[in-house]
């Protein structure tokens, strides 16, 4: 099974997965366009909640860094004056340090990425998109900003005019990505923020086309007119895209099968252009993780 994932939503769906098959059965394809440098270490947040979660010492309290970390080495860098863009923990930069130096001397961001998956006994494939550096850029009022900006240092609060994505271009999907979307049929995308944790995945030369051959189903990370978490409803009206459940399908295109919408959604099959299902979405327990899992699975025989 592949999923393609970002931050938070697909790592909640990708628990209860866990619990219908095993680890070594798992491929997920995650999103770097929101890697940052931090006090001269690389910072690659989704592939490390992803990180986490195989290696259960995810806090899934916040659905980011590690549970119990101390943050000795913030908080002695605050006190001489230095801020940091990303609150990092003692281990969450250990992680950060590891990929650094794997990179300096000489492995690409996946081969650093299979390293650490070694080092912290992880059975599941976990593959970043690309090896290349790619920026997903948001433009404001104010001028333009690095994801990370946007959404950490600024807490989301800026009008959104614009994203776009650094890099993109001169970037191409890993032959490790590649082979195994090559290997795999059926392929979940998650209920990450269609825009800046899919869309950079989706942008990759070649992508889309490997996708249409595969059986791809998506859950909307949307309820009504909202996003269930996080900046997608910014971010996609910033794209000319309503935010809705049919807008991620607009936004997504013909690379899907099935859509899986909440039950809770009043939009109708009608709406849309493909098949469409109702489950309930909101995975605020393991067991409702679960159990979205064990639904989605089910719909891979019918396409």
């Amino acid at each position: 099974m592949i999923l393609l994932s970002g931050g938070t939503g697909t790592p909640k769906l990708i628990q209860g997965l866990r619990k219908v098959i095993p680890d070594d059965e798992i491929t997920v394809i995650v999103n770097t366009a929101e890697d940052i440098m931090v006090s001269g270490s690389l910072v690659s947040p989704d592939v490390d909640t992803i990180l986490y979660l195989f290696s259960d010492s995810l806090d899934t309290s916040k659905w980011w860094g590690i549970r119990n970390d101390t943050f000795h080495t913030n908080n002695a860098l605050k006190k001489m004056g230095h801020r940091e863009k990303l609150m990092m923990g003692d281990a969450d930069r250990a992680v950060s340090i590891f990929r650094t130096g794997s990179m300096n001397n000489g492995a690409s961001l996946t081969e650093a990425t299979c390293l650490l998956s070694g080092a912290l006994g992880i059975k599941a494939k976990i593959l970043p998109m690309c090896n290349e550096k790619v920026n997903t850029i948001i433009k404001t009022p104010d001028g333009v900003m690095h994801f990370q900006d946007f959404w950490v240092g600024a807490r989301g609060t800026p009008d959104v005019l614009d994203v776009g994505i650094s890099g993109i271009r001169e970037a191409s999907p890993t032959w490790e990505v590649m082979d195994a979307l090559e290997r795999e049929e059926n392929v979940i995308i998650g209920p990450s923020n269609p825009i800046t944790s899919i869309g950079p995945i989706l942008t990759l030369k070649g992508m889309k086309e490997i996708l249409k051959t595969r059986k791809v189903i998506a859950v909307s990370p949307i309820i009504g007119d909202a996003p269930v978490s996080g900046p997608a409803g910014k971010l996609m009206s910033a794209r000319g895209y309503p935010v809705s459940s049919k807008g991620v399908a607009r936004f997504y295109g013909d690379i899907l099968d099935v859509m899986v919408i909440d039950d809770k959604d009043p939009m109708n099959a009608s709406d849309f252009d493909i098949r469409i299902v109702k489950f309930d979405t909101l995975m605020t327990s393991v067991e409702k993780s679960e159990s979205l899992a064990k639904n989605i699975l089910t719909l891979f025989s019918g396409i």
